[in-house]
Order: C-alpha cells, then structure tokens, then sequence
C-alpha cells in the first residue's frame, strides 16, 4: 500500500504523472498551466514559465527569463529567474541575472551575479481586488496606468502586500 497504510490519491497520482525531465537541446518558449515537477539537464534557450518545481540539474546550461514557484538551480543559468515561493541556489549554481523571490536560499559555493529583490506577500491581480473592496476591472487598470504599486510577470500583475497598504494609506485609493 505505501504511504503509511493510505492509498494514494487522485491528486497524489497526477502530481506524481506530472514529472518532466529534458535532458536535450531545447529551444524557444516553454510554458506550464499546471504544476508539474520539471528537471532540465541539458541546454535550454528562450522563456520559461513553470508551475509547481523547476529544477535546473548540475551540467545544465539555460540561457533564459525564468517565472516559477520553487526553482532550484545546480547548473548554470544566463537570466532573470522569478520565483514566486522560493529560489535555492544549490553550490555548483552559476547565476547570470536578477533574482526577484520572497525566499532565497544561495548554499555556500554557489555564484550569483546581479541584482536581488526579496518581496513579501505577493498577492495576485483577484487577491488585491477583494483585499481593498474595489472592482477586479478598476484595479486592472489602475496597474495599467501605474497608479498602484504593482509589478507585471509575465502577463499577469503581482502586488507586495505591504506597497499596497501604504498606497492606500496614503490616500491614493480614493
């Protein structure tokens, strides 16, 4: 049976059928809608944007904008890497770009070059909109026209809990 006496569930079967490992050259735009456990061991070029895990393997070369959850690197990496959960960055990483993540991890060995931002609470575009009580459509365009603190990833509009409260103590919201 495994796992201590339960039978696996739906969820845990489809999560585990979700791993993805590429170990060939690989280029252009890859992109994920559900979370799957990616592991990319050789070279990969162009844009990446994962759900769930992405882990870049130890003789892996990615020149790429990387927007994930978890991302672990082990290999080498040319690029922006946004991690919306958290970036570890294992003691044979090589990281070329800037890291924007709430949680960071760079194991001793690791290189890094570039620029950090560490956020907290990020909340998405539907989380802002019941948060201050304002139509999903107003606040769209309010980070349209860069009235409200916000930061587009990919096409979609993040907000750091903490710029938005001062935004809307600052009496910009009326």
């Amino acid at each position: 049976m495994g796992l201590g006496g339960r039978k696996p569930t739906k969820e845990l079967e489809n999560e585990e059928n979700k791993a993805i490992e590429i170990s060939a050259q690989m280029q252009g735009s890859l992109s994920f809608n559900d979370p799957v456990n990616l592991k990319i061991n050789g070279e990969f070029k162009g844009s990446l944007q994962t759900k769930g895990t992405l882990t870049v393997g130890v003789k892996a070369s990615v020149e790429a904008n990387v927007i994930g959850d978890n991302i672990v690197v082990a290999g080498k990496v040319r690029g922006d890497i946004n991690a919306s959960k958290m970036l570890v960055l294992m003691p044979t990483a090589i990281l070329t770009g800037n890291i924007s993540t709430p949680k960071l991890n760079i194991v001793e060995g690791a290189i890094f070059q570039g620029n950090c931002q560490m956020y907290e609470d990020l909340l998405d575009i539907d989380e802002v909109a019941s948060y201050l009580e304002i139509d999903l459509a107003e606040i769209e365009a309010l980070a349209n026209s860069g009235k409200i603190p916000a930061k587009r990833t990919g096409d979609k509009w993040k907000f750091e809990r903490h710029q938005i409260d001062h935004w809307a103590s600052s009496g910009k919201l009326r």
